[in-house]
């Protein structure tokens, strides 16, 4: 699946033989090329992400995370809360505090019906110290069992904030025009920030 997103993105969405099952890639991607990529499993946990600028690779710690994000869970509960930890391999570790919640509203964009969810998500250092903050909208598709960026607020411990809106803007599958397409199309007369939807937490 190919989807255009505002903000100058394009996301590619993939499966790899190799991989376990339920799994599933997202190569995001702006004007200058693919700038991260994420792997996913069947609850939408990041398993692991890629930023080919830095090198960087961070991989979720399935024995150290207190409470798993689960998509099984918000879609059964309309809620879901973790606690979950991640390592890089620079030496980094991330705990990740938040929730998602479904809203109860619902848009349907290219023909693609999805429901809204509110998150709020805490980073931290390994000792405890606040890194980040970020909250706002996401969308998710119960059929695609996947999140979508919508609208967030950023905020780190340097005191930079930043607002983005990353909606997608059309889905294209195998068959249709523009399934496979690595150039974004939507609001890219802005400026491109390079910045990862997913570096500090699992968005789509």
């Amino acid at each position: 699946m190919t989807v255009q997103l505002h903000d100058c993105q394009v996301a590619n969405h993939y499966r790899c033989e190799t991989d376990p099952a339920g799994y599933r890639n997202i190569a995001f991607a702006d004007g200058s090329g693919v700038f991260f990529i994420s792997k996913l499993d069947s609850e939408t946990r990041w398993m692991l992400s890629y930023s080919p600028e830095t090198g960087e690779i961070d991989r979720l710690d399935q024995d150290g995370s207190a409470d798993h994000a689960s998509f099984s869970a918000l879609l059964a509960d309309g809620r879901d809360d973790y606690d979950f930890v991640t390592r890089n391999n620079f030496g980094d570790v991330r705990r990740n505090v938040g929730y998602d919640r479904l809203t109860g509203e619902s848009v349907t964009i290219d023909g693609v019906v999805l429901e809204r969810c509110e998150f709020d998500m805490t980073v931290e250092d390994e000792a405890g110290n606040f890194l980040a903050h970020r909250k706002g909208l996401q969308l998710i598709s119960r059929k695609l069992r996947l999140f979508f960026a919508d609208t967030e607020q950023f905020e780190n411990v340097f005191g930079d904030k930043a607002s983005t809106s990353m909606a997608p803007v059309t889905f294209a599958f195998p068959g249709d025009e523009g399934f496979g397409e690595t150039r974004p199309k939507y609001d890219c007369d802005m400026l491109m920030t390079g910045a990862s939807p997913l570096n500090d937490r699992p968005t789509l």
